[in-house]
């Protein structure tokens, strides 16, 4: 990769095997710009299929345009750009007090990162800094009118590169890294000048006493802060209790042995992600239900005795829990919700899940028949189903003994959710 303050240029990608290209929420924002935008979904599925194959030669980005060379299926190549509107002054001032505002925002951009409220509180005070539907404008050598197969197949490379890089979309919006960095160090000084405590007069405070440089570096430092613990290869063994297992006997000794192993299991995940990379900027997890926990606890295998009590004690039969318990091995309480809740997408993502089927099956594939009930889509004449979440992925579901179980974990293509083992017949 080349840089200059106002252009950066990155070398070809290579081949992408597989069917995702965004894994951020922000590169997933910008390709649903796209798939928004265009008329053809054929255009898309030639994109993307051209994008995985390395079709996309260097990509150049700079303030309000992508360029990059684009070969056809005949090798034919085709210059193609792709076109984002610039913020204005007024724009770009309103966007930096926002980032200045929140010192998080400010630490996340410093670790590549975009976290959802800068976005939010960008569009509290009118700046878009995604793009949405409309906003990517395509120009290509093959003079199509609309997004053709290579500024598709750009735009879904490019949601690779803005996975690495946030700054990559700002600098498509008129500023670069070194520029937005200075500009946020100007700021966020001018305003803790602004933020000193004034005199009761409102005259500037006295100047503080100094003391020379060789006191300074003599005198003793504040003490360093202690060393963070280390890893846990292992969760702890809880203590053999003796007594009863007839809770009308007293305290069930066997489930308090469990509810102790679960406890070591939890703090020693708990203690890897603290030490995990990033862990101050995570957002923190909602907490869980009555009916979310026991399920969380009969998926860690206790003895048959204490999952039939889990089980009585929320109401529900064994099937309910085991059908429950399925659902959050494969995706946790995300996966619970999507087994329990029957909803109706509105119109978008209605539009957007059918654009989503109707790219899946590609080439010489063959579609198969769907009948479609709320957020449910049946195989016609297959005892399989793929479920639409919320946040726009697909979970398989398999029908057992009358019943629709959960069959594997989520994806962004309906096409591989039904290609999951436990669907393939």
């Amino acid at each position: 990769m080349s840089r200059t303050e106002s252009e950066r240029t990155f070398a070809a990608l290579p081949p992408a095997p597989g069917r995702g290209f965004a894994r951020t929420w922000w590169g997933q924002a910008w390709l649903k710009a796209l798939e928004d935008t265009a008329l053809d979904g054929e255009q898309l599925r030639r994109g993307r299929k051209q994008a995985r194959e390395g079709a996309v030669g260097a990509v150049c980005v700079r303030p309000g345009r992508v360029t990059a060379v684009v070969r056809d299926r005949d090798r034919t190549p085709y210059r193609s750009d792709v076109l984002l509107r610039e913020f204005t002054g007024a724009e770009w001032d309103r966007l930096l007090e926002v980032v200045v505002d929140r010192s998080g925002h400010i630490a996340a951009l410093l670790d590549r990162d975009m976290p959802p409220q800068l976005a939010e509180d960008a569009a509290v005070v009118g700046v878009e800094l995604l793009p949405g539907i409309g906003d990517l404008e395509p120009e290509c050598g093959c003079e199509a009118w609309d997004h053709c197969p290579h500024t598709a197949a750009l735009c879904y490379q490019l949601a690779r590169l803005l996975d690495e890089d946030p700054y990559v979309l700002l600098l498509m919006r008129g500023r670069g890294e070194r520029e937005l960095l200075d500009e946020l160090q100007v700021r966020s000084a001018a305003r803790a000048a602004r933020n000193l405590p004034r005199a009761a007069d409102d005259a500037a405070p006295p100047a503080p006493e100094g003391v020379p440089a060789r006191e300074a570096f003599a005198a003793p430092g504040p003490p360093p802060l202690p060393a963070p613990p280390p890893a846990v290869a292992a969760p702890g063994r809880p203590p053999a209790l003796a007594g009863g297992t007839d809770p009308a006997e007293g305290l069930d000794v066997a489930a308090l042995e469990f509810l102790a192993a679960d406890a070591a299991v939890r703090a020693q995940r708990l203690l890897a992600e603290a030490l995990a990379p990033g862990h101050a900027t995570a957002p923190v997890p909602a907490a869980l239900t009555v009916w979310q926990d026991a399920v969380r606890l009969t998926a860690a295998g206790p003895p048959a005795p204490i999952a039939a009590r889990l089980a009585t004690g929320c109401g529900r039969d064994r099937n309910d829990l085991a059908r429950a318990v399925r659902a959050w091995e494969h995706g946790g309480a995300a996966a619970l919700t999507v087994l329990e809740e029957e909803w109706t997408p509105d119109a978008e993502a209605l539009a957007r899940a059918r654009a989503q089927l109707a790219a899946a099956w590609e080439g010489d594939e063959r579609a198969p028949r769907l009948r479609a009930t709320a957020n449910r889509w049946t195989v016609v004449g297959a005892d399989l189903q793929v479920r639409y979440g919320h946040d726009g992925r697909w979970w398989p579901y398999r029908r057992e003994r009358g019943r629709w179980w959960p069959a594997g974990p989520a994806g962004h293509d309906p096409a591989a959710a039904l290609a999951m083992p436990g669907c393939d017949g």
